[in-house]
């Protein structure tokens, strides 16, 4: 197989702030595979500085990739997986697209999607929510809950000194909203207690990633006093982490680009699972090919948060969306093969 790839930015309708920061232009890297016969199978690279991924490293990882897919055969998904990851450590983002280009390559092959390859069913996919940044001010905060409160779930990412008001101005434009808190890391175990009272008022459905990922006691603590299930996203990479979280949380928020592939993703939930614990799954800033290879495996999952594409103002693909008409917040897979994405054009 061949691979090739291409660095593109595309650019959030709004600046996307979380408690980190964050910006307006977002890149990205796609990924090709062309076997001998022409068939090609696409993939998609969203790197996140804080797993200490840029779009240098990604080109770097992929060149690396490239000799052993060039004399692999495109059918041994698990053995090129298991090759690609002994050939470099971390680099999640980069290992991903290429796994999800040869998911994409093998559903076409046969002529089915994944969920169809993987046994699942569509419909028992969980509704996505819609995230609400950080604003830099209450009329602007406003004005985007009104835009986004057409979405029946509200993902509010929290960790400023203005989170209470962020909580109330939220619930009051979009009363009906089921409500979702991520603090992304940015609170301690006593400033998360305080808050509690709050996100009961507010009628918060879940708490995700309050404290810093290795604070796992701090967790245990917190969990003991929370009224709502407490997610883990930043503290959970790989299927490796999950049974150190047993007991500090209720859930796991998985993400490809944490994981570095499907097959990695499909092993989470069954870990997660098998530990008694529920499973999300979240995204980076993504187009619908990234967006796509997640939204396959969604009907395994409790919840979902697979609103990237839906962030963007220039999305280049079309695929599996949570914006059909009539059924916002609905993931929505068609029968197309492979991960079902078309670009735009």
């Amino acid at each position: 197989m061949q691979l090739s790839y291409e660095v593109h930015t595309v650019h959030t309708k709004y600046p996307f702030i979380i408690a980190r920061g964050g910006r307006s232009e977002w890149p990205v890297v796609w990924v090709r595979l062309r076997d001998a016969d022409g068939a090609e199978g696409w993939g998609e690279a969203a790197p996140s500085s804080f797993y200490g991924e840029t779009v240098d490293t990604v080109v770097a990882a992929l060149q690396r990739f490239t000799p052993i897919l060039e004399k692999a055969d495109g059918w041994s998904l698990e053995a090129i997986e298991r090759e690609i990851g002994a050939s470099i450590r971390w680099n999640a983002a980069a290992k991903v697209a290429v796994s999800a280009a040869l998911h994409d390559l093998h559903g076409k092959r046969l002529g089915v999607p994944l969920w169809k390859l993987w046994g699942l069913t569509p419909g028992d996919a969980p509704p996505s929510s819609f995230t609400i940044g950080i604003a830099p001010d209450d009329e602007t905060l406003r004005a985007r809950v009104r835009e986004a409160s057409r979405f029946p779930v509200l993902k509010v990412k929290l960790g400023s000194p203005r989170d209470r008001e962020i909580l109330r101005i939220v619930r009051e434009e979009a009363p009906q909203a089921v409500l979702r808190v991520d603090a992304n890391a940015a609170w301690t175990p006593k400033s998360t207690l305080a808050m509690l009272d709050t996100l009961v008022a507010y009628g918060v459905e879940m708490l995700e990633q309050p404290l810093p990922p290795h604070d796992i006691a701090g967790f245990r603590f917190v969990r003991e006093r929370c009224p709502m299930p407490l997610f883990a996203d930043e503290s959970c990479l790989v299927a490796t982490d999950v049974a150190q979280l047993v007991g500090a949380v209720d859930g796991i928020n998985l993400k490809l680009m944490k994981c570095g592939s499907l097959r990695e993703a499909l092993r989470m939930i069954a870990t997660a699972r098998a530990h008694g614990l529920q499973v999300m799954t979240g995204c980076m800033i993504e187009t619908s090919l990234g967006i796509a290879a997640a939204a396959h495996f969604a009907p395994l999952l409790d919840y979902a948060d697979l609103d990237g594409a839906a962030l963007l103002s220039d999305d280049p693909f079309t695929g599996p969306t949570i914006e059909a008409p009539g059924a916002l917040g609905a993931i929505t897979l068609s029968d197309a093969p492979g991960l079902g994405v078309a670009r735009r054009g």
